[in-house]
């Protein structure tokens, strides 16, 4: 007798198809992290961390994505203090600047969002609440990372006639 819970086919030639987040999840837990990454792109993987948590039901991927998430905004940290490389202050430049369009108003300076997003992923990791608790954890985890990634990309520097300027005036420390 069938189980109502049973995950065999009865016809074992039919072979359900798997979503895109399920089939992601091995190379994301694959894929290296490290200082080596383009700040852009350890971005990518650490939002591509958040959304597949955020999508996965399965306990384990939970814990290991989380993980990954957190080591990767532990890399990030290190990645935030070196200065930026040419070719990522070209991707963060624009030639006309308007103040103010460019920052989210829930930006504050990325160490502490950055911070916050480490803090969340610990709790989920610690594994102590409710089910419905961690789904708002997870999603305010997700969403974020979301805004960290998309301030961190917001262009930084306008082009004038005199060379770069930071747009808004914005100086010294916090140019990520």
């Amino acid at each position: 007798m069938a189980n109502a819970n049973s995950t065999t086919l009865a016809r074992p030639e039919i072979v359900l198809p798997e979503s895109d987040t399920h089939s992601a999840i091995p190379l994301l837990l694959s894929a290296p992290l490290g200082n080596s990454l383009d700040l852009f792109d350890l971005l990518d993987r650490c939002r591509h961390h958040a959304d597949a948590l955020l999508e996965s039901d399965n306990h384990t991927e939970r814990m290991a994505l989380c993980g990954r998430l957190l080591a990767g905004l532990e890399v990030l940290r290190s990645v935030l203090q070196a200065p930026l490389p040419p070719h990522l202050i070209d991707r963060l430049t624009t030639d006309a600047a308007t103040p103010g369009n460019y920052r989210c108003p829930l930006a504050t300076d990325s160490e502490t969002l950055r911070e916050y997003c480490a803090a969340l992923a610990q709790l989920l990791l610690q594994h102590q609440q409710t089910a419905e608790q961690q789904e708002s954890v997870t999603g305010l985890l997700s969403e974020l990372v979301s805004v960290l990634v998309t301030d961190i990309k917001a262009p930084r520097y306008v082009r004038t006639e005199a060379g770069l300027m930071m747009i808004g005036g914005e100086g010294g420390k916090g140019v990520h």
